[in-house]
């Protein structure tokens, strides 16, 4: 009855008039709301020790910066470039990267933008940072080494005076340098007791490396070149390393040598190891050699050192090369030295940890231990940690080691000093990996869904209380109590409240069979639950094949899970106290199973009614029913309060194409369709609705169902003319009455034949509603007989997109009203809303494109592409893991899970308030603090310990940037920059400015009381003050100037008095005096600061025993 009626009703139904879309360019704007994991072409890596943060550089032109709990950031150039340099400005919340066409860029990591970019007028090939500064060296292929800063006030980079060239270099030392060398490699010196670090060695491509000193303008060491005589012989070790000892007799030209890679391998800055093309690696010793300027200083034979960690005589060259200190040894030099490269050619791609040991003098190297870690992919890059301190124990450095594509493994210090006594060549060792917070392999993702949950106090509580009650925090515990280093930025306010509500959920089946739950409301994911496939206590087949498909009730908390062996999994969130009951559904039998009490989702029934993988999968009528789809076409309803089959398709596709889309509309009863009387004298529910089920097949066919009965009702399938493939179909109303003329009928967007979008002759135009009056088009809203048939059905096909008319589709008539043919394959559509209504749909092709086009129009109004947006190239089944809600799209690619925002209006994530801040402010003041700390016990110690022991209470795991390195005051960078200020010269460099020059007598100078400060955000104003007055007061100080000699007539104007001889006495006994009082004065203030750093020094300690394993937002 119903469906004859709804028949009678499409056939007189009139027809209709269309609008234009309301959706234009202005309001779209494509950006990354969320990223996560490591990009497949991750190719560099940079850390901050005291931030505690890792920036990964990749080939094209993104910058992935990862903190802890789940923190990450994504940082998009606009060149698609490899990079070629990243480095953190130590503590002050700037990353500084150089892209391959000498681009260099700095970031703000605070923002996430990106502040300046600066074009390097020649090829930079070599790049280095003066840790705890924001001065850096910049070497290009000129043999020029120049010197940049940047301003933050300013936010500029600077380039400064002062600069090293080759013709320099060839004047102070006496003998020629190659011009047409390139610098390879530009290094600081390691700070050691009294140094300044104004000491940078200088590596050229051919061999040769210079250590100058900035200070002094003159050369300390030379070493390499065709200069140099190598005495040969090889010592072999126990571990199979070649060691050429200075000891034997022989020797030969070394030649050029040209350097692939360096590092220093002391903590003092004595030895220096240097990897070549050739893969041998050299030992220099840079402590023995000391030049005076304009003489010669080539490094005599018996302070170099030859390693060979193969003796093929084709050997990989030496591509890495660093070093860790052994702080359970005496010796500096002693430690690990980590390799790759050098090895013979064809051998196993591995990592060389080497464990060396140094006689006093430099006299004989010893290898007491090899091990080869063998890597998960091909090696990109690596980077050591920072020791953890200096205090008990042998505390090396960990390492993160980063293969492609995109694989991060964690070797913590533990596990590297296992590898000393091993005695087989690969021992077994794995490292941590890293904790991704959405999976895409391991297991393998293999569909997403994407969910609006929509307001209400009730549902929004029963979400959160599951996310409290189950295990928070998608990163895994690492096994054998491993840490993850990583535990930099600061999440908002917003994604910690416990207060706010769930407000979209996403879900992601896998290959293993489970389902993991994410509350997405804020760009930093919370894990809710994991759901396993299998069912706890019973064996069922086919329960840990891959998931096809899966669906999740907001209203009843019901989780519907298909998979490929064609078995239905219902779960409920709810946490059930007394144990649940478990239902086995085939299509002959049900039995019945009681669960023991779990604790998180608990796994209802299973149904097993045909082999064939789950296509399709939806909840209705506000969960109370499932509509399944199946690969060979049948269709299941199952009514999920009793698990039993309401009516089962098994003739709906006579030739069996798999059924892909299904869309269930409930008809409010406006004409008093007519009842069963066996529903009114029966307990059988009964449906205050008619049912209808649009169902589509992989073949283009459309079939419309009774969804109470199953009963067709039109009588055969309606299907294009033409054979196509399918890809998803929408139902879109209702329809308002206004009309409009033909006139305002919208031209052709193009006259291509391929891409244009075709008004179909004979048809008339139709008009959307108005906001207001739309509503949600899902099956939970009840539509009349009429809105129905003024609705719309929207056909996706591979080759084109069509929309219809519910009423001509109903009537049999494939007479489409729009028509739009694409030029190439698409794979992924989904609409999305404007406004509380459809106004636009969103495509993704074979070729990586995105196309946005208006609704009802079908007008192109953005093209875009998944390169563009996230430099992403189109993969094969990415559009099985690629979902979408009203305003957003998510899809995963590799080890990379993204959210795309598509409207500008639209900020559902609340960006940037709700943002995860990648810059700790409150553990870079902590850090600042205790640097100062350490300078005023260095004072009274002669000695300076480390920063972690007070940054340790705010955030676990801070340091300083290597153990190797003490912290360095920013006094000694004040003077660099001084002398970098300064225009380099041959020889001693005179005073660069010829300013006035300024006398100060004792006299002059006022001391005043101590100024009390209101509060702390006043303090950087006045440590400017202080800046400035300094600046005044040592101004033309810095360089060798000379006394001025006054004339008689100037001495006769400034002392001459007009009172006589005693009284002139008189004032100059007062003048004492007054000088005396000013000097005891002096004496006290420094007292007083004294025991004023004193005094923060023991509160900090306090506070670090208080507050120690507590988070800042406990404070």
């Amino acid at each position: 009855m119903f469906a004859k009626r709804l028949l009678q009703k499409a056939i007189h139904q009139s027809q209709h008039n269309m609008s234009h879309g309301s959706l234009t360019s202005a309001d779209l704007d494509l950006r990354v709301a969320v990223h996560y994991g490591i990009p497949s072409t991750a190719s560099i890596l940079a850390f901050d020790p005291i931030q505690r943060l890792l920036a990964i550089g990749t080939l094209d032109g993104r910058i992935k910066v990862i903190g802890g709990d789940g923190i990450e950031g994504l940082l998009i150039s606009p060149k698609q470039l490899p990079y070629k340099y990243i480095e953190f400005l130590q503590n002050q919340g700037y990353l500084v990267s150089i892209l391959n066409d000498n681009d260099i860029q700095v970031w703000n990591l605070e923002s996430r933008c990106l502040v300046y970019c600066l074009e390097w007028e020649s090829n930079i090939t070599a790049f280095s940072l003066i840790n705890g500064s924001n001065l850096m060296y910049v070497g290009d292929d000129y043999a020029l080494v120049a010197v940049m800063k940047y301003d933050a006030e300013e936010g500029k980079l600077l380039q400064l005076p002062y600069h090293i060239s080759a013709n320099s270099l060839s004047e102070v030392a006496g003998f020629p340098f190659p011009t047409d060398q390139p610098i390879v490699g530009v290094l600081p010196q390691p700070c050691s007791s009294g140094n300044r670090q104004d000491t940078i060695l200088i590596a050229y491509q051919n061999g040769l490396v210079i250590l100058w000193d900035v200070s002094e303008d003159q050369i300390v060491f030379v070493g390499g070149g065709k200069d140099l005589q190598l005495k040969d012989g090889v010592v072999k070790s126990t571990n199979e390393v070649n060691i050429d000892s200075p000891e034997e007799t022989l020797e030969h030209q070394l030649g050029d040598k040209e350097i692939s890679a360096l590092c220093w391998a002391s903590s003092n800055g004595s030895i220096l190891a240097v990897g070549y093309i050739d893969g041998d690696i050299l030992f220099w010793n840079t402590s023995s050699s000391s030049s005076i300027k304009g003489q010669q200083a080539l490094s005599p034979s018996n302070n170099v050192v030859k390693l060979r960690l193969s003796s093929a005589e084709r050997r990989l060259p030496v591509i890495v090369l660093q070093w860790s200190k052994d702080y359970k040894s005496h010796n500096d030099c002693d430690g690990q030295l980590f390799i790759y490269g050098g090895d013979e050619i064809g051998s196993e791609e591995v990592l060389t940890v080497l464990t060396l040991e140094w006689s006093p003098g430099m006299g004989n190297l010893r290898c007491v231990g090899r091990t080869d870690l063998t890597l998960t992919g091909s090696f990109a890059d690596m980077i050591l940690l920072p020791s953890s301190g200096t205090t008990g124990g042998n505390h090396k450095a960990d390492v993160f080691v980063l293969t492609n594509p995109g694989q991060l493994h964690f070797y913590d210090e533990a596990s590297l000093s296992a590898l000393v006594p091993q005695k087989e060549r690969n021992p077994s060792i794995s490292g941590l990996e890293f904790p991704v917070v959405i999976p895409t392999t391991n297991p393998t993702m293999t569909v997403a869904k994407l969910i609006r949950v929509p307001t209400g106090e009730n549902l929004l509580k029963a979400l959160s209380e599951i996310s409290s009650v189950v295990n928070r925090g998608s990163i895994p515990n690492p096994s054998a109590g491993t840490k993850w280093p990583l535990t930099g930025g600061v999440p908002s306010q917003l994604s910690i409240s416990k207060n706010n509500g769930i407000e979209r959920v996403y879900l992601a089946g896998y290959s293993d069979g489970s389902v993991r739950i994410w509350n997405a409301t804020y760009p930093l994911l919370s894990f809710i639950c994991l759901v396993q496939g299998e069912v706890q206590g019973i064996k069922v087949a086919g329960s840990s094949a891959p998931v096809s498909r899966l669906d999740f009730c907001i209203f009843t908390l019901n989780l519907a899970v298909g998979n490929e062996c064609g078995l239905v999994q219902i779960y409920n969130l709810k946490e059930c106290s007394d144990g649940t009951k478990f239902l086995f559904v085939t299509e002959t039998k049900s039995e019945v199973h009681n669960l023991p009490q779990g604790n998180g989702p608990q796994c209802r029934a299973v149904l097993s009614l045909i082999n064939s993988p789950v296509q399709a999968l939806q909840f209705v009528k506000h969960g109370g029913k499932l509509a399944v789809g199946f690969e060979c076409g049948h269709v299941a309803v199952l009514d999920t309060s009793s698990f039993s089959v309401l009516f089962f398709l098994n003739d709906v596709s006579f030739s069996s194409s798999p059924t892909i889309s299904m869309t269930w509309k409930e008809l409010t009863n406006s004409q008093g369709l007519l009842k069963s009387p066996k529903h009114s004298e029966t307990k059988t529910t009964v449906y205050p609705t008619e049912e209808v089920m649009f169902i589509l097949t992989k073949d283009a066919h459309i079939h419309v169902i009774d969804g109470n009965t199953g009963n067709m009702i039109i009588p055969q399938s309606w299907h294009l003319k033409k054979e196509s493939i399918a890809i998803s179909m929408y139902v879109i109303g209702k329809i308002s009455a206004s009309k409009v003329s033909d006139d305002n009928l919208p031209e052709e967007a193009s006259k291509d034949s391929s891409t244009k979008n075709e008004p179909v002759p004979g048809s008339s135009p139709i008009v959307i509603n108005s906001p207001e009056n739309e509503q949600n088009s899902s099956s939970e809203n009840p539509y009349s007989e009429e809105r129905l048939l003024n609705s719309f059905i929207l056909l996706c096909c591979v080759d084109s997109l069509r929309l219809y008319s519910t009423k001509s589709v109903i009537q049999g008539n494939n007479k489409s009203i729009r028509k739009v043919k694409h030029a190439r394959p698409c794979i992924w559509t989904a609409t999305f809303k404007k406004a509380d209504r459809v106004s636009g749909l969103v495509l993704l092709f074979q070729t990586g494109e995105i196309e946005i086009r208006s609704f009802p129009d079908l007008e192109l109004v953005k093209e875009s592409s998944l390169m563009s947006i996230l430099r992403w190239n189109c993969k094969a089944n990415m559009d099985k893991t690629m979902s979408a809600d009203d305003s957003h799209f998510t899809l995963a690619n590799g080890y990379e899970s993204a959210f795309v925002s598509m409207l500008a209006v639209e900020n559902g994530f609340r960006i940037p308030e709700s943002l995860p801040c990648l810059h700790d402010k409150v553990v870079a003041a902590a850090a600042d603090a205790a640097l100062s700390v350490s300078l005023n016990q260095k004072k009274k110690r002669g000695t300076a310990p480390g920063l972690l022991g007070i940054v340790k209470g705010l955030k676990v795991g801070k340091m300083v940037h290597t153990g190797d390195s003490a912290a360095t005051p920013k006094s000694t960078f004040d003077h660099l920059e001084g002398m970098f200020w300064k225009s380099q010269q041959s020889g001693p460099s005179p005073q660069a400015d010829h300013q006035e020059v300024v006398e100060l007598n004792i006299d002059d100078i006022e001391i005043d009381e101590p100024l009390s400060v209101a509060s702390t955000s006043s303090s950087h104003d006045v440590k400017r003050e202080g800046e400035s007055e300094r600046e005044k007061l040592f101004q033309g100080g810095t360089g060798d100037t000379k006394p001025r000699l006054r004339t008689a007539e100037e001495i006769r104007a400034k002392y001459r008095k007009a009172e006589d001889a005693s009284s002139v006495a008189s004032q100059a006994r007062n003048k004492l005096m007054e000088r005396g009082e000013k000097l005891e004065r002096i004496s006290r203030r420094t007292e007083d600061l004294q025991n004023g750093a004193e005094d923060f020094a023991s509160l900090a300690n306090e506070l670090v025993k208080t507050l120690e394993g507590r988070k800042w937002w406990h404070i």
